[in-house]
């Protein structure tokens, strides 16, 4: 009887995820309520952690929970450290959930709300959780090795030294351009920044209290961590509104870089359970309060869909960036749906951590459907902004006018109405001078999330809603850039290991030093760079983020899909080879048309031409001629960069094609790397 029941709920709820799903594609012309949204996604989750997660678990990576991991075999008290699975999995989420949840269904809005809504909840069940669940087990059954080493060792010599150099190059643009995304959000906010800055001495005072005060102590340290961390809040507040304070955290961009830096190094240089852990285990609170509290007030209040289902825009001429439906809203939307950073983080800091095997599929697959719905919050708080409104905070300068009304002349144009006035109003409550022309994602999200927080807890304080969800978007982003930075030292450790064997060792002083300067100096380049150049410098490599995230997530598919065809599983290796596929069309077809494509707007060789032309002929006002060779100089390192990572892309793809022909065909392939089976000492869910 209780069978049967279990049953019937689970088939009640498919029913009714089915039929919110059909509400979001179907409906034109009426209003759509935003719970169907959230009635979708919570449908979506729950039957694909329920079912297909635990199929994958059970049936091809047979998750052992009486074996040892790489953290009670090999544990040094620094990297490879036991830890308990909840702050593993606080660790993790926070770790992958930078901008893209945040920012990429922000932008993608400009297709409309359907195509990102559909791709984040398709995306995320059939091929992100899938991706973050299969790396990290794969990288937990060989010692922790990074995503590079393991095509290298599993797949052959050519596709996995192309995955190691070109993962580890991704890996510095992309710390970069979180670097700067965290500065701008920071400059000249001492709330922000002060807030910021607590979080790192709260941290290491969770991870002293849980290591040597009370160990084992989770809850207690939980609470203690939280108490505090509210009360960094509320102190920022505070430092925000004093006249001496306030000159402490107000700093323009290249002193907040160079701490940004320093931090960097430092997370990369510490033992993970005096920083690193607890910082991102305490910045996952944050995160899950806040959106917890935007679900419970979208809850509250059930607000309707202002923006369209579909936008003309879809034909590439929108306003906020160029290019098609096909393939940009695949890459605009990152993260919430399928991101190879994580790939990168499930086999680099985290599979150091896991206690049991049986928590993979909790940490691999649940933290990625947690970044989902982050994902879905984000296109909810973007698509219930009035259009006109949307557009005239996310349009560049550039596209819809320098003034106020050419702004909103233009953007009425394409028939979506809004005033000066209403902006102006809107820019007041917030607290803020102007939002004409913000663009980036970020400050329209803020606004977003105010209206809606401040509709349920106080129109008055809507000035303090928009700098708080500022804040919330700059701790989003510092976990990712802390763990990545961490992730690339292991990284650089993995192939300098095979120069020379010491060089490998996590826990060896000289090696963990040597590279994570190395690291941090990649990257800490290309932000100092972009800091200083008046036009935005790295900021133009924003393109390049989707497009890399992308591929990388593509090359941990093609090592996961040649591990398991090499492990007998051909059958079933489908679960990353569908996925793939899908990667390989997406981001081939983006990189040709950002390298090829004769529109300005889209390709990166057009873009940098035109621009050669205006300042050989003198087109160009003095300021913009002045930064103009800059601006040539990274368009033309956007294009030789995307080239170059969509040539790994496809040799790292032709070795694994090469790999499992040879393994169909009875020939010899590089054996498997996975450790022997020993006993775990720990009961399941202990440390």
């Amino acid at each position: 009887m209780k069978g049967f029941f279990g049953r019937a709920g689970w088939a009640l709820l498919t029913l009714l995820g089915v039929f919110a799903v059909a509400q979001i594609a179907l409906s034109r012309g009426e209003a759509l309520n935003v719970l169907w949204l959230i009635t979708a996604a919570l449908c979506v989750y729950a039957i694909a952690y329920r079912f297909y997660s635990a199929w994958i678990a059970a049936s091809i990576l047979s998750l052992d929970a009486t074996r040892a991991t790489p953290a009670e075999r090999l544990n040094n008290g620094r990297d490879f450290v036991p830890t308990n699975r909840w702050v593993v999995f606080g660790h993790h989420f926070a770790a992958i959930a930078g901008p893209g949840p945040l920012v990429g269904p922000t932008l993608a809005a400009q297709f409309g709300y359907l195509p990102g809504t559909l791709w984040i909840l398709i995306g995320a069940v059939l091929g992100g959780a899938v991706q973050d669940m299969v790396t990290l087990f794969l990288s937990t059954r060989r010692n922790g090795r990074s995503l590079g080493q393991m095509a290298r060792d599993e797949i052959g010599a050519i596709g996995g030294i192309a995955a190691m150099f070109g993962t580890f190059m991704i890996m510095i643009i992309l710390i970069a351009v979180l670097g700067l995304v965290v500065v701008n959000a920071m400059k000249h906010s001492p709330w922000g920044t002060s807030t910021v800055a607590a979080t790192i001495p709260i941290a290491m005072i969770v991870g002293v209290y849980m290591r040597y005060l009370r160990p084992g102590r989770v809850l207690e340290a939980s609470l203690l961590g939280v108490v505090l961390l509210l009360g960094s809040v509320v102190l920022g507040g505070w430092v925000d509104h004093h006249p001496l304070l306030s000159g402490w955290f107000d700093h323009e961009g290249l002193p907040l870089a160079f701490s940004v830096i320093a931090y960097g190094f430092a997370a990369a240089v510490l033992p993970v359970w005096l920083l690193l852990a607890p910082r991102d285990y305490l910045s996952t609170f944050m995160k899950l309060g806040t959106v917890l509290m935007l679900a419970i007030a979208i809850l509250w209040l059930r607000p309707d869909i202002r923006m369209p289902a579909i936008t003309p825009f879809i034909d590439g001429t929108g306003p906020i960036f160029g290019g098609k439906l096909f393939p940009f809203v695949f890459i605009t939307i990152a993260c919430g749906a399928i991101s190879g950073f994580h790939a990168l983080i499930a086999s680099g800091t985290t599979p150091k951590l896991i206690t049991c095997e049986c928590d993979i599929r909790m940490i691999g697959y649940g933290a990625m459907l947690l970044e989902s719905f982050v994902a879905m919050m984000a296109m909810i708080a973007a698509t219930i902004l009035e259009p006109g409104v949307f557009f005239a905070i996310n349009s560049p300068a550039g596209v819809v006018g320098k003034e106020a009304l050419d702004a909103v002349n233009t953007i009425s144009s394409w028939g979506y109405q809004v005033s000066v006035e209403q902006m102006q109003s809107l820019a007041s409550a917030m607290g803020e001078t102007t939002l004409f022309a913000r663009t980036g994602g970020a400050p329209s999200l803020a606004v977003g999330m105010a209206s809606i927080l401040g509709t349920v807890f106080g129109k008055h304080l809507l000035a303090l809603w928009y700098h708080f969800a500022i804040m919330f978007e700059a701790i989003f982003i510092l976990t990712t850039l802390d763990a990545g930075t961490r992730v690339g030292r292991f990284m650089l450790q993995d192939m300098l290991g095979n120069l020379h064997p010491k060089l490998g060792e996590t826990s060896y002083t000289p090696s963990v030093i040597l590279t994570s300067a190395l690291v941090v100096a990649g990257w800490g380049y290309f932000l100092y760079i972009g800091v200083i150049d008046p036009n935005g410098g790295v900021n133009i490599l924003w393109p390049l983020f989707g497009i890399a995230n992308q591929m990388l997530a593509a090359i941990a598919l093609s090592v996961g899909t040649g591990i398991l065809i090499k492990s007998g599983k051909a059958g079933k290796a489908w679960i990353t080879g569908l996925p793939l596929v899908w990667l390989l069309i997406i981001t081939s077809t983006a990189a040709y048309e950002k390298i090829f494509s004769s529109d300005v707007r889209v390709g990166f060789f057009a873009a940098a031409n035109d621009l050669s032309h205006k300042l050989a002929a003198g087109l160009l006002p003095p300021d913009k001629a002045a930064v103009a060779p800059q601006l040539i100089f990274n368009q033309q390192l956007d294009a030789w960069l995307t080239l170059f990572f969509v040539a790994v892309l496809w040799v790292v793809f032709f070795d694994m094609l090469v790999m499992s022909w040879r393994y169909f065909a009875g020939k010899r392939v590089l054996p498997s790397t996975e450790t022997p089976y020993v006993p775990t000492k720990y009961v399941a869910g202990e440390v």
